[in-house]
């Protein structure tokens, strides 16, 4: 039977503008399972990357319930949170946050250094900084490298612990397809190995790698499309399933 990794249970989140209540999420109740790609879609302002910050406990939440492996996250204090993230969650943001006096290969390293050996930490960094083509500028501080390697240090940092979810935030915004679609095997690879992966995109072809896509609109639930597991040679058909299916939504 599958696991429920985090759960949400009406989730609501309010910002104040000018003495008025901006309701971003809605009464949201949802389960990510265990070892899915779960894709989460919507138009612009609907709400997807509050959810995904409310969820990963980076954000707090206005009322309702967040719960991680049965733990209720919504109500941890701040050095729960940080030991839980450190050991169960990456994540991977629009803005990269790498650390300006760190090489790439250092602060891909350093949040693994808390938890495992230098020696096993090491030989992860220099493979994920590989596998998203880094391999060469792994020495370099991240002003002396481009904004696309520099998103995918931030990848390949989000990686590093192994952690059993993976939040991504529009991980190939700033990255050229042939980039692109490294971090998208890259993520489908760690995803059939196990990890849960849990994305926002606007991206359709980024979009296809998910099981299961959730659409959000104004802050609400609007529908999901469940499909098998990712597989490349049914690229073309998964693409034109998830059009039809946002076009149903309004997309």
């Amino acid at each position: 039977m599958p696991k429920v990794l985090i759960k949400a249970k009406d989730l609501c989140k309010s910002y104040a503008n000018d003495g008025l209540q901006n309701h971003v999420l809605n009464h949201i109740d949802l389960e990510i399972i265990e070892e899915d790609f779960t894709v989460i879609m919507g138009s612009s302002g609907s709400g997807k990357s509050t959810l995904l910050y409310c969820l990963s406990g980076m954000d707090t939440i206005t009322s309702g319930e967040i719960h991680f492996k049965e733990k209720l996250i919504s109500k941890m204090k701040t050095n729960e949170l940080a030991k839980l993230r450190r050991e169960s969650i990456g994540f991977i943001f629009q803005q990269m946050h790498l650390v300006s006096n760190l090489s790439l290969f250092e602060n891909v390293a350093v949040s693994g250094y808390l938890l495992k050996k230098p020696n096993v930490v090491n030989k992860r960094a220099m493979e994920l900084l590989e596998s998203v083509g880094l391999s060469d500028a792994y020495n370099r501080l991240p002003s002396q490298v481009s904004g696309g390697q520099q998103q995918r240090a931030a990848i390949a940092r989000a990686l590093i612990n192994e952690p059993s979810l993976v939040f991504a935030d529009e991980p190939t915004g700033a990255l050229n397809s042939k980039f692109g679609q490294n971090v998208l095997d890259l993520l489908t690879e760690v995803n059939r190995k196990g990890q849960s992966i849990l994305m926002v995109t606007h991206d359709v072809k980024a979009a296809i790698r998910g099981n299961r896509i959730i659409y959000i609109q104004d802050g609400r639930i609007d529908g999901e499309l469940n499909m098998d597991p990712y597989k490349e040679d049914d690229r073309k058909s998964r693409e034109t399933q998830i059009i039809s299916w946002l076009s149903s939504k309004g997309w």
